[in-house]
């Protein structure tokens, strides 16, 4: 079985730095700081603690379970990142994944970056380096925006450059913010996407929020047919979908070619069960006995 030995001996050198009280590097300025500062250092678990600014609140227990399994085979192969916050002691600003796998394996080392920041540029790097992961919802990565606008003092221009996203997709994930907690919870827990959400956060009211989403629920409505439900709402009608299926389709278009080929008005109508019928409509006597020859192919 594969150890993570070669990375746990990483920064061995500057570990035993770390341990002397007569050498403790506080800040960037102290002697030994550039070479402490972005290094590799196999650090011990026990001197970390976790991040209290960070933003991600879920971690499933599965994943978890099974990144615990690949660092048990192959060892912490991305190093967390860490800011030194007293003698030998140390706070999480990111991977915290890793870290919790790391301790479930039982390791006593994890290879760690080390940075020197304070509280607040822990949280925006925390924050920032966060909102990269592609294993966030939705509803995470907007409220992880909203705590850099609030916390942070960023506006929204400055924190679509420091995320590097467009500033129409920082603002689309802060409308979801408005939308209600039950339907945020139901976007985290992956009954909806996204693209419901931002669909359903253009109706004002909450109770109309979560009638229409209790609506996508029971009949599993896509986003476009979620959007076409908004409209109605906002319009007044019923928000109710009616769903188009794929014979609909191939009846309007038969419907022309039995126009085209019998010269006279011809309707179809099916229900959502399947059966149905076809109309046929002529003006007089001229038109019902040229349409009975073609019928009847006298």
């Amino acid at each position: 079985m594969a150890k993570a030995t070669k990375k746990q001996a990483l920064g061995r050198g500057l570990s035993a730095l770390l341990k002397d009280p007569n050498n403790d590097i506080t800040s960037v300025s102290d002697k030994n700081a550039a070479a402490l500062v972005g290094s590799i250092i196999a650090l011990e678990i026990d001197s970390i603690a976790v991040n209290p600014f960070q933003p991600r609140s879920n971690f499933n227990e599965d994943s978890l379970e099974e990144l615990a399994g690949s660092i048990r085979e192959l060892g912490v192969i991305q190093p967390i990142t860490v800011r030194k916050i007293d003698f030998n002691q140390f706070q999480l600003v990111s991977g915290e994944r890793r870290f919790r796998a790391s301790k479930l394996v039982g390791l006593k080392t994890i290879p760690a970056y080390i940075r020197i920041a304070n509280d607040q540029e822990s949280l925006e790097m925390a924050l920032v380096e966060n909102i990269q992961r592609q294993d966030l919802d939705p509803i995470e990565i907007a409220l992880s925006y909203q705590r850099l606008l609030d916390e942070i003092q960023l506006t929204q221009e400055k924190m679509s450059e420091r995320v590097g996203k467009k500033r129409s997709t920082v603002t689309n994930y802060l409308r979801l913010l408005k939308l209600d907690p039950i339907i945020q919870t139901g976007m985290r827990d992956g009954f909806i996407s996204m693209g419901h959400g931002r669909a359903l956060v253009n109706i004002d009211q909450s109770k109309d929020q979560i009638k229409l989403y209790e609506l996508i629920l029971k009949n599993k409505l896509s986003v476009r047919e979620t959007e076409v439900a908004v409209k109605k709402q906002q319009s007044g009608g019923s928000p109710m979908p009616v769903k188009t299926t794929a014979n609909q389709t191939v009846y309007k278009k038969d419907t022309a070619a039995f126009h085209s080929k019998l010269k006279v008005k011809v309707s179809v109508a099916a229900s959502a069960k399947g059966p149905g019928k076809i109309s046929l409509h002529f003006n007089n006597d001229q038109e019902y006995q040229e349409l009975k020859k073609i019928l009847l192919g006298e």
